[in-house]
């Protein structure tokens, strides 16, 4: 009997070690170590924690189908990738997130911001919902339409099309003009 216990108690720690590998948790936050879309996986490059006025908003993580920490490289890659982020402060509001997306949009798109403007309009109006605790996005780019698709809690709101979109999307928290240095870093997994 002493034996089975002890081999129980083996299988258990293995299995929670197991598990255990297979995610990370930051600010109270899991964060899959992989992440699988249209039967391909990318993995985690790295997350981190964005902040506003000493409020922690959001948790973000990137995931890359190759691995690069060469930000420019990234964002131009025409590969699957995706962005997760999971809203940790009750704070945060459908028009405080567009709101931050229209800066953040200006910063990485520059002189495109206008060929771009229709799209971002239809990229907005995907987050429009009411949005609570712990509401989770992922905003994936499929090289194979070369859209952007953004999920809400597992439910897919739309798709914006373009490589162009993609760049200036993912280039919001990697261009050389970030909303967060720290956060660019930790997405890159660069320490």
């Amino acid at each position: 009997m002493k034996k089975i216990v002890v081999l129980v108690v083996f299988v258990v720690v293995q299995f929670t070690s197991l598990s255990a590998q297979n995610t990370f948790v930051a600010n109270g936050v899991v964060i899959p170590r992989t992440l699988e879309f249209k039967g391909k996986v990318m993995d985690l490059s790295g997350f981190g924690v964005r902040s506003k006025l000493w409020v922690d908003v959001y948790v973000q993580a990137l995931y890359q189908s190759f691995y690069s920490d060469k930000p420019f490289e990234v964002m131009q890659s025409n590969t699957e990738m995706a962005i997760r982020i999971q809203i940790t402060s009750a704070m945060v509001s459908s028009g405080k997130l567009t709101r931050n997306f229209n800066s953040g949009f200006e910063r990485s798109a520059g002189a495109n911001l206008e060929s771009l403007r229709t799209r971002i309009e239809k990229f907005k109006s995907y987050l429009s919902d009411e949005i609570v605790q712990n509401d989770v996005f992922n905003l994936i780019y499929n090289p194979l339409d070369s859209s952007v698709y953004v999920f809400k809690n597992n439910e897919l709101k739309g798709t914006v099309p373009g490589i162009d979109f993609k760049i200036a999307l993912f280039g919001i928290w990697l261009s050389n003009n970030p909303v967060d240095e720290q956060l660019k870093k930790d997405l890159l997994g660069i320490k």
